[in-house]
């Protein structure tokens, strides 16, 4: 049977949901406070939430200025993993950029994580340059993609 997957734009109702998936997702996660100021505060940040039989799954962190975009998180549950659902979430993230005029999406990611860096090269990102050190919980470099929407 398949459930329906809903991605919409998040509310301050969603930190709590979000957060749970950030805390099993990143070695430093962000707190609850840090999205609601995102959230309520930030007027370059824009939000995209995955949900599940109404239960958050997976979101996407985006800051637009001046027409480029920069993913600044992105994430899916690690128990709903596997069933393409970044993919979905990523999708929807770049029709969102573009539906706001961005012109340009960039991301950083840790140059370990080949499985993220296939999906971006599957949108047309590309490899950028390196952050060294960028990762502060292990000192990992990332690897800068951008992608012309």
């Amino acid at each position: 049977m398949n459930t329906l997957i809903d991605i919409t734009k998040m509310t301050v109702y969603d930190i709590e949901g979000v957060h749970r998936v950030e805390l099993k997702s990143f070695a430093t996660p962000w707190t609850q406070d840090a999205f609601y100021y995102e959230l309520t505060n930030n007027p370059y940040a824009h939000y995209l939430v995955m949900k599940e039989e109404n239960r958050v799954i997976g979101y996407c962190g985006i800051w637009i200025v001046m027409g480029e975009a920069q993913i600044t998180n992105i994430a899916v549950d690690p128990a709903c993993r596997g069933r393409k659902l970044g993919d979905l979430l990523l999708g929807k993230a770049m029709e969102y950029c573009k539906m706001v005029g961005a012109t340009v999406v960039s991301l950083e990611v840790r140059v370990s994580n080949v499985v993220a860096q296939g999906l971006y090269r599957k949108y047309g990102f590309q490899n950028g340059g390196i952050r060294k050190k960028y990762y502060v919980d292990n000192n990992e470099d990332a690897l800068v993609m951008w992608v012309n929407i």
